[in-house]
């Protein structure tokens, strides 16, 4: 929670290369690796406003411009406008004067002239600015909601014809280019099925393919009038070289901009303006098309029907403290917190960082295989493709990705790139692998220490439940000046259960040794 307005100090390299802190990355338990926001797909699912909390079809929004046709938004502070109620006076009309006399001519009482007829209208009010409609001189509403005008632009007509020209573009582009392809393909027999004399059939596969049936017409646009440029120029009134400016009623920057038809000068000008409706969106991997985050379709509900974050799957990395200060060309020590998500125990060994020329090496070897079409390219020789870019040494075996979709690397879109930020100490990595217990939240509350027989490695200070306090040995580099930030990178291949079955031959749980490049920023050169 310290870093959570700041930048963070340990960052975890993305299957494309990009740094990121674990907090921002996604899991794709199909493929299986990190995900960051470039390489998912971004997709909307509902479009809902916010305010009323009405959620809205995707063509109904599109009509509507993304507005809500209820809410409206102050035009001086952006916030949301209220309907307030009032009474007023209605005079009666002269035919209903006159019923009224008939009535009270043929009874004994007499109408009380005293007596009023009100009505309930409506207008908006911002209870932050203390804005109203009627300071524009927009009229009160009988209905609170759906009846407010809007001011609409004077070159809407203009918009609209232009619009519905590059419209027609379009569709002709569209026709000409799917009449190109049919020209272009082999033909084939008249009639597909020796039963069809109809020519039904031949139109609906047509439809299938998008071609345009035989008998439309083709779309032609209509000539507008082009747009001409004029040298008359309005002059500026005398009157704002002489009067003086009143900067209340003059409206801001950022007011013109949310009004950008009219953008108007002074305040009084103001309209208010139609609250733009929020999406619920969903994440999906661009290699296996597999959905990461996928949220609940209602707009109040904020839960997920899928959420495959990365902080649940992956190991936890998080900088206790060094434990002398930092200086060039000395031997340092520095304390790490790892934490286990899952409730699977880990097996975690850490190892070097592989050089900028081998990284090279493997992303080119990784791009040609994955570019192969002929049928060298199996399982096992993208499982060496694989192995080569993360640097695993146990990715073979019974519990391995080799009968896993790898052949379907060809679909791969983001591109493998060398990560941007150099390490400058040597990291001196632990011999021996350890294991990271499983989470077991009823252990937190445990106030008994725990205790183990089992004999701990040096470099693990200290364990409880699910975390490992761990201590890595580094030299900073020895050209290293004051003040200059000291990044330790390493390797961290770490055992992950998969329950997620691509076949249905399989369907217990499968192991996987995988790999994840980390880069910790411990702290600067002291004086």
């Amino acid at each position: 929670m310290a870093n959570f307005m700041q930048d963070s100090v340990v960052k975890y390299a993305c299957s494309c290369g990009i740094l990121n802190p674990i907090s921002k990355l996604f899991f794709c338990r199909h493929c299986p690796k990190l995900r960051c926001g470039f390489c998912v797909c971004h997709e909307v699912d509902s479009n809902f406003c916010s305010n009323c909390l009405e959620n809205i079809p995707s063509s109904e929004a599109r009509n509507k411009k993304n507005c809500c046709a209820n809410c409206f938004n102050c035009p001086c502070c952006h916030h949301t406008l209220s309907a307030r109620a009032t009474t007023v006076i209605v005079q009666k009309k002269p035919d209903e004067a006159a019923k009224e006399g008939e009535s009270a001519a043929g009874s004994e009482t007499k109408p009380d002239p005293s007596k009023v007829i009100t009505k309930k209208m409506y207008y908006l009010s911002c209870l932050a600015c203390r804005w109203t409609s009627r300071d524009v001189g927009i009229p009160d509403q009988s209905v609170a909601t759906g009846s407010w005008p809007d001011n609409e632009c004077a070159y809407q007509t203009r918009f609209n014809a232009l619009a519905e020209y590059y419209q027609a573009v379009v569709q002709q582009d569209k026709q000409e280019r799917q009449e190109y392809l049919r020209r272009k393909t082999p033909k084939t027999h008249k009639f597909p099925s020796l039963t069809d004399r109809t020519g039904l059939t031949v139109s609906i596969i047509r439809r299938q393919m998008g071609w345009s049936d035989k008998n439309t017409q083709k779309a032609k646009p209509v000539n507008i009038a082009p747009a001409q440029n004029t040298e008359d120029v309005g002059q500026l009134p005398e009157s704002i070289f002489t009067q003086k400016i009143n900067l209340r009623n003059i409206t801001t920057v950022k007011q013109r901009h949310n009004q950008p038809c009219e953008q108007p000068f002074t305040i009084n000008k103001l309209y208010p303006q139609r609250r733009g409706l929020w999406i619920k969106r969903s994440l999906r991997c661009r290699e296996c098309e597999h959905n990461v985050i996928k949220p609940e379709y209602h707009p109040t509900s904020v839960k997920y029907r899928i959420q495959l974050f990365a902080s649940y799957h992956v190991p936890d990395v998080l900088l206790v403290r060094c434990e002398q200060p930092l200086k060039a060309g000395q031997p340092n020590t520095v304390i790490l917190k790892l934490s286990n998500p899952t409730l699977h125990d880990m097996e975690i060994n850490i190892v070097e960082l592989p050089t900028e020329e081998d990284e090279l090496k493997m992303i080119e070897e990784f791009k040609r295989t994955c570019t192969l079409k002929d049928t060298s390219l199996t399982a096992a020789t993208a499982m060496d493709s694989l192995k080569s870019l993360t640097g695993s040494p146990s990715l073979t075996g019974t519990g391995s990705l080799t009968n896993t979709s790898l052949v379907r690397q060809t679909s791969i879109l983001e591109e493998p790139r060398v990560v941007k930020l150099k390490v400058n100490s040597k990291l001196q990595p632990p011999e021996a692998s350890f294991i990271l217990n499983l989470r077991d939240d009823s252990k937190e509350f445990d106030d008994e220490p725990q205790t183990s027989t089992k004999v701990e490695p040096e470099f693990i200070v200290s364990r409880k439940s699910n975390k490992v306090y761990l201590r890595l040995k580094f030299i900073p580099d020895e050209d290293l000046k004051s003040g200059n930030d000291v990044f330790v990178g390493f390797n961290m291949l770490y055992t992950y259960v998969n329950t997620v079955t691509n076949t249905p031959e399989k369907k217990e749980p499968t192991t996987h040794v995988l790999n994840c490049r980390i880069y910790v920023k411990v702290g600067s050169i002291e004086a």
